[in-house]
């Protein structure tokens, strides 16, 4: 008997498979790398469940938890994984740290407690509390106290989403805080998002903690958080969880090192993309291929001659705005936007040194950058 990818099967099969995996039977765990954004090299690896019965394939990790917490043995499932990730705590590539998740519930469990204290020393290991209930601090504190004093760290995932409240964080005092994958991804083209993660960061830093961006799947968002300076980030960019401790993507290491190369006095770290439109075709007909508020007008060699809107479109206006340099310093630009007839919400344009488009610069990340560079 199969069971498909949504979980369905009957519950005394669900049984049966669970007691096969808490034997240990088809269980294994894969290590994702976690990188430092600033050097691009690995620091750390997550440690994630894998489950490989032969009635069970393709049945998501989730769904086998979900399947145990149902009938009260989730404790009893984690136990497992976490000991066969410890056992590979010797392994570990020199100066990294091994994150593990753990329900709050489960951190209290007789069956957990004693994989930690099978370890005389817990130092290099991370606890990631995952919450997928609500927890006490009373409840959980002796048990927090128990690793900690024996050298884990305790970080909180997906930070900003779930039950991960500020009152939760502040009880809990995490060393790492992990940032929701639905906050990290499409930030590099969402101020609001910008915005929560810039707080969170904030906040980190106020309580001596650091930042995991993790769900990292596109080089955008990964310069973006760079920029950010987000000291930390994971995801399918960098590599995939695999059995063995792997290394980074070396080409996307060498991009985000150009990326850092470049001035970080100059519009090169700004940039962000937007869609180009012909001088030759139809304004009216811009937001038929695109799902853009901007649209930029250029002509044959590629030089922009302005922007469009959907109001413009209609009105078959061109909107002109300024153009600049990309070597070109925030704090000039900033003085050139208060001489010019900038319109209000349109982006910079930025052209190379032949005067070729190469994207555009939001007012709003201008000024976000220059409060940076004056504090």
């Amino acid at each position: 008997m199969t069971i498909h990818t949504h979980g369905h099967a009957t519950d005394s099969r669900w049984t049966q498979l669970l007691d096969d995996a808490i034997a240990g039977v088809g269980v294994q765990c894969y290590y994702q790398p976690i990188v430092d954004l600033d050097q691009r090299v690995v620091v750390g690896y997550e440690a994630l469940a894998r489950f490989s019965h032969p009635d069970a394939g393709g049945v998501s990790p989730d769904v086998w938890f979900a399947r145990a917490r149902e009938r009260g043995i989730q404790a009893d499932l984690e136990a497992v994984v976490l000991s066969i990730a410890l056992a590979r705590r010797p392994d570990l590539p020199q100066d990294c740290f091994l994150a593990v998740n753990v329900e709050p519930d489960s951190l209290r469990n007789p069956k957990v407690r004693d994989v930690f204290n099978t370890q005389s020393d817990l130092t290099g290991l991370v606890l990631e509390i995952t919450e997928h209930s609500s927890w006490e601090w009373v409840d959980l504190e002796p048990s927090v106290n128990a690793v900690r004093a024996k050298g884990a760290l305790i970080a909180v995932d997906d930070a900003g989403a779930g039950y991960s409240g500020l009152q939760q964080i502040l009880e809990l005092r995490p060393s790492i805080l992990k940032l929701d994958r639905a906050i990290v991804q499409g930030v590099a083209t969402d101020e609001a998002k910008v915005a929560l993660v810039e707080m969170i960061g904030l906040f980190a830093s106020r309580v001596d903690a650091w930042v995991v961006a993790e769900g990292i799947e596109t080089l955008a968002d990964a310069k973006r958080l760079a920029d950010m300076r987000v000291p930390l980030a994971q995801g399918f960019l960098f590599a995939v969880p695999a059995p063995d401790f792997t290394d980074i993507d070396a080409n996307v290491a060498a991009q985000l090192a150009a990326f850092a190369d470049q001035s970080g006095d100059t519009m090169h770290r700004l940039l962000e993309t937007a869609p180009t439109i012909r001088m030759d075709e139809s304004v009216e007909q811009a937001w038929s291929h695109v799902d853009s508020q901007w649209v930029v007008v250029v002509d044959r060699e590629q030089r922009p001659h302005g922007l469009v809107n959907p109001a413009a479109a209609i009105a078959g206006e061109l909107i002109a705005t300024l153009t600049v340099n990309v070597n070109a310093r925030p704090a000039e630009v900033a003085q050139r936007i208060s001489t010019s007839r900038q319109e209000p919400g349109a982006p910079i344009l930025v052209t190379d040194d032949q005067g070729k488009f190469v994207g555009i610069v939001t007012v709003r990340r201008l000024i976000g950058k220059l409060s940076t560079l004056v504090s």
